[in-house]
């Protein structure tokens, strides 16, 4: 089956999961063309081998000349007028103030490159990450069907302005990756429409990402936290509850992995807690690295006030690293409360704090719920088993329309 992929960015360093679903797709028997908006996050010397070879069987429309975008718009305009002026219709009609509108028409100049690209290497559907607008006017543009995978967070946040509804009418199918990501698109959505949504789990490969020796009484005591340095990660309350834990325990050491606009602010903080030689800013970095350092890691802590289902919590537990995490979104369907790991209220440091030193105290306890999160992982998230069954999504909802086609 031949299918394409519109997405956000790719490959991408806080998007790692998207190239090991479309490799592992490719290993089922998929022929798989991918199309990114965006070009790679880091220069070609900084990526990893595997990385490397999809960036260069990647098409990237921001990368594209203005002869070949003015070329695209004038072919397409020619061999599908009615389709055009359709897609560029629907852009306007998104809505928002002047600048909204600017990024609208940007969509729609993305939208048809990534479907005349679809067009002429004979890709009938594509599925989408990060990318539903664009997907929504390429189908407006083109005879084209798509569907796509949401992650939740920015997507629930405001459904309106999102025009979810509208992309989960237009799409062939959608796919939640937690039972939190289906509820909120049913929320937005009208009950006629709630058959076209799929529970598709995002996976790991439990057998590349090994586990790391157990330390029982680690010197310094290593935390680990992954994401980006954005308000939503509340970054800034997990250096006031280190700042708690170490009063007790001052050989803590706490690795923040990502990089944004709030570093020199989270730097700035931690040397007003005291922590200047016990926070390491590591920046954003690749996944070889980052696996380095879960290897390392003696706890992991994710404090967001809000998420979708993270997949550094996935890789984290799959690596036996015990977790602390908020209760927010779908992250309870991952961890299970003094199971797999444990849960805290968003926003609440004294909780947050009392989690980590439970953990740091008791390094027997650290280890059996860093085996249970392991176990969990390879039971619900393993990349193998939830791609052959994103695969059988695509091959139930695809097949029976590619018949009649061909029919027809």
């Amino acid at each position: 089956m031949k299918i394409g992929y519109l997405v956000g960015q790719y490959p991408a360093v806080n998007h790692t999961y998207l190239l090991r679903e479309v490799r592992s797709l490719r290993a089922l028997g998929f022929d798989v063309v991918v199309v990114s908006i965006a070009p790679p996050d880091r220069p070609p010397e900084a990526l990893t081998e595997s990385e490397r070879e999809e960036a260069a069987r990647t098409l990237t429309l921001k990368t594209a000349p203005l002869t070949g975008i003015l070329g695209a718009h004038l072919a397409t305009l020619a061999s599908h007028p009615c389709g055009y002026l359709r897609g560029l219709a629907a852009a306007l009609g998104l809505g928002g103030g002047p600048r909204q509108l600017l990024y609208n028409l940007f969509y729609f100049a993305e939208a048809v490159l990534a479907g005349r690209w679809f067009e002429r290497v004979r890709v009938r559907h594509f599925h989408v990450h990060y990318a539903s607008t664009v997907g929504l006017l390429a189908c407006r543009v083109f005879p084209l069907t798509m569907s796509i995978t949401l992650h939740g967070r920015g997507e629930f946040v405001d459904p309106v302005s999102f025009h979810l509804r509208e992309k989960v009418e237009a799409s062939a199918f959608v796919c939640a990756i937690s039972h939190f990501a289906r509820s909120r698109i049913m929320m937005a959505c009208e009950p006629a429409l709630w058959e076209k949504i799929e529970l598709a789990r995002l996976g790991v490969d439990p057998n590349s990402l090994r586990p790391g020796e157990f330390r029982t009484a680690p010197d310094p005591f290593e935390i680990l936290t992954v994401g980006q340095l954005v308000p939503i990660k509340a970054h800034r309350l997990l250096l006031e509850a280190l700042a708690r834990v170490a009063r007790e325990h001052p050989s803590l050491r706490l690795r923040l992995v990502g990089d944004g606009p709030e570093r020199r602010e989270l730097e700035r903080y931690a040397a007003a807690l005291g922590l200047a030689d016990r926070v390491q800013f590591e920046g954003a970095l690749g996944f070889d690295r980052v696996e380095h350092l879960y290897r390392r890691a003696d706890l992991f802590v994710l404090a967001s006030f809000d998420e979708g289902l993270p997949v550094v919590l996935i890789e984290a537990m799959a690596m036996q690293v015990p977790c602390v995490a908020s209760w927010v979104a779908g992250i309870p369907e991952l961890i299970r409360d003094g199971v797999d790991g444990l849960l805290v209220a968003p926003s609440d440091v004294e909780s947050l704090a009392e989690a980590i030193l439970a953990l740091v105290r008791d390094p027997q306890r650290r280890r059996r719920m860093g085996e249970a999160a392991r176990h969990r992982i390879l039971a619900c998230y393993d990349l193998r088993r939830n791609t052959a069954a994103l695969a059988d999504i695509f091959r139930r909802r695809l097949e029976p329309h590619q018949r009649e086609r061909n029919s027809s």
